[in-house]
């Protein structure tokens, strides 16, 4: 599904009025009956009080047909206008006006005296305040009524996205509402599916209001929830060499865990033959785990990195592959980071970088930007923060732009980690991953994203659909341990561990649970 940003959204409601003649009012009750329905699946609505908390744009239009839909099905709908009434214009004023000739609870709220009481003695809360067009820090009375609202501990539905919650980035601003339901107009927002925010709203609906397909669809959409491409068959006659072969450049003194777990993963999720070139001094020590693997022993320098005279067998090695993999573990070491400058440039085959990889190409993107074959990119937002010169706060402010334009800038496909990853493509299309849990934020969880990553691209899938595949299966693999062993100690040994069953549900069939979290926002 694709997912619009605020302008995005504002460009279709107004092609939706002006270029298919569809009139302003009916778009609004579409609306109010898409969060009617919703609304009606959360509980029982006659003889029931609700409270709808109306701002002074359109999404308070839209709590006006919520209202009169809840009267009309024999409900107690108290509207409660923050701000004065003679500034609703068009379609708000009309349904405003229609409210008026019901007998109906209508009054503005100069002040927050007596609003806890009145949600108190409510079956539920209807919050249109906001809507996705708030800009600025909230307060004064909206803080305060908000405040009750989150305080009262009754069900709320939120009109497009939870009051408070920037559309475009999910950051809140000063306060926003906690809401059991949403429900999202035209298509998601950005601000819906990204944390903070995303974990304000609850269970998030989406409702076209009669948009043609051509609006929601459009190729001028360039961000969209993760749903990635099915796997391959499996060859039912392939050796090990038909699913796929890896370089693993990676690992250093004091740093075993990185390379075993990328290397590993390979082969977890699916891949056959991983190959891992690693300090001879530590190899023996990755064996005892990782016995599967076909270890590459490197001459080392003196911290115990992989030194640069390894250049010219690794590029032989490396161009007879797959795909290569450079940075879990390989330390800062002066001589190792050359090397990985100098592997970049000569590696002519699809190549990914992570950890210290990245940090090495930081010092000549132009390495990256001037590759001929496929680069990826898997940087956590520290590593994000060096690619781009941004601060890890501003990045954070605008994750989506920053993942897009860096994408762009570097021709490369980038997997900006964190809650809800993301997936930058050259061309400025970028995907919000749904799959994954806090629980992966341990050590060496990025290191079996790697190798997960290689592993699809190693089953026959393209760089582009291996990295979307890779970041949505690594991050299942993480919901199926959670399920088993709950998120707290989770361990990248656990995401290892579940990548098999991860791989096997892909194949044959997710239970609902997960299916119904994966495909994203539910119809209105």
């Amino acid at each position: 599904m694709k997912v619009s940003n605020v302008v995005q959204m504002r460009a279709m409601d107004r092609a939706a009025i002006d270029r298919y003649r569809i009139p302003e009012e009916i778009l609004m009750e579409n609306a109010g009956q898409a969060a009617f329905s919703v609304l009606g699946r959360m509980g029982p609505l006659a003889n029931r009080t609700f409270v709808i908390l109306c701002g002074l744009g359109n999404n308070g239009g839209d709590g006006f047909v919520v209202a009169r839909k809840i009267h009309s099905a024999g409900g107690v709908a108290k509207v409660r206008i923050l701000g004065d009434p003679a500034r609703f214009s068009g379609a708000a004023h009309l349904n405003l006006e229609i409210l008026r000739q019901l007998p109906m609870d209508i009054r503005q709220l100069d002040n927050s005296e007596g609003i806890c009481t009145e949600l108190a003695h409510c079956s539920t809360v209807i919050d249109a305040i906001f809507g996705t067009g708030l800009s600025r820090g909230v307060s004064g009375l909206h803080r305060e009524v908000i405040e009750a609202v989150n305080q009262c501990g009754k069900p709320v539905l939120s009109l497009d996205i939870p009051s408070g919650v920037q559309g475009d980035t999910g950051q809140i601003l000063g306060c926003a509402i906690r809401a059991e339901h949403t429900v999202t107009f035209g298509l998601p927002k950005i601000g819906n599916l990204l944390y903070p925010g995303f974990a304000l709203g609850g269970q998030l609906h989406v409702s076209h209001i009669s948009f043609p397909p051509e609006l929601y669809r459009s190729d001028d959409l360039k961000i969209a929830i993760n749903t990635p491409s099915p796997l391959p068959p499996r060859d039912q006659t392939g050796h090990k060499g038909s699913f796929g072969q890896a370089l693993f450049v990676a690992g250093a003194a004091g740093y075993l865990g990185a390379p075993c777990f990328a290397a590993l993963a390979y082969l977890k999720a699916g891949g056959g033959y991983s190959r891992l070139a690693a300090p001879a001094a530590i190899t023996p020590f990755i064996a005892m785990k990782g016995s599967e693997l076909v270890f590459l022993p490197q001459q080392a320098t003196d911290s115990g990195s992989i030194a640069l005279c390894n250049r010219d067998a690794l590029l032989q090695q490396a161009n007879a592959l797959d795909m290569t993999i450079l940075g879990p573990g390989l330390s800062l070491d002066p001589q190792t980071q050359q090397l990985v400058r100098e592997l970049t440039a000569g590696i002519d085959r699809p190549l990914l970088l992570d950890g210290d990889g990245i940090t090495a190409i930081c010092a000549n993107l132009d390495l990256v930007r001037q590759r001929q074959a496929p680069t990826v990119l898997t940087p956590h937002p520290g590593e994000m923060s060096r690619l781009t010169g941004k601060s890890v706060a501003e990045l954070e402010q605008n994750r989506i732009e920053a993942v897009q334009q860096a994408a762009i800038d570097l021709n490369a496909t980038i997997v900006l980690k964190g809650a809800h990853s993301l997936i930058g493509c050259p061309d400025g299309r970028v995907f919000i991953n749904l799959s994954g849990n806090s629980g992966m934020a341990s050590a060496g969880s990025g290191d079996v994203l790697t190798g997960t990553i290689a592993a699809m691209h190693g089953l026959g899938l393209n760089t582009e659909e291996a990295v979307c595949k890779g970041v949505f299966l690594h991050g299942a693999a993480g919901d199926l341990a959670a399920t088993a062993q709950g998120e707290d100690g989770m361990t990248a040994q656990d995401i290892l561990e579940h990548l098999p069953l991860a791989l096997k549900h892909e194949r044959q069939e997710w239970p609902a649970e997960f299916l119904r979290r994966y495909a994203g926002p539910c119809p209105a």
